[in-house]
């Protein structure tokens, strides 16, 4: 079965919920295993044991990781019995990406003057080869 991440529309009705939901998605990205689960999903969706496999830690630690992310709206997971299915779901990470980008202003600010500063110095070409290999000049008899 293959799926990809799905976008879900994340409407707050409260500035706390949105907070609450920032921290909980920041957490979960703060883990390198918790990212790269992420990444295996962006395609399709995955039993645990699948997302488990390239990782050398317990199928206990794996789902650990799985329920951090579960909480924090990133991950979907459906159960059959005891097969458990994962999906990425992207709307967490847009309203985080959201929420940094308000600070892109004072990134821009910084590539605005490092541009400005470049283009005040003046570019010093090397010498070519024909400049290096200088001829004596003749002095006139």
């Amino acid at each position: 079965m293959r799926t990809g991440g799905q976008i879900a529309a994340l409407t707050r009705d409260d500035e706390h919920d949105d907070t609450e939901l920032l921290d909980r998605v920041f957490f979960a990205l703060s883990d390198p295993v918790r990212r790269a689960i992420l990444e295996r999903l962006g395609d399709e969706a995955l039993l645990v044991s699948e997302l488990a496999a390239p990782f050398d830690i317990s199928l206990q630690a794996v789902s650990r990781h799985i329920q951090v992310l579960v909480r924090a709206g990133l991950v979907r997971q459906e159960r059959t019995g005891r097969i458990s299915r994962c999906s990425l779901v992207a709307g967490p990470i847009f309203t985080a990406a959201g929420w940094m980008n308000r600070y892109s202003k004072y990134w821009q600010e910084q590539f605005d003057m490092l541009a400005a500063a470049l283009a005040s110095t003046k570019p010093q070409r090397a010498p070519s080869r024909r400049q290096r290999r200088k001829r004596p000049s003749r002095q006139p008899d």
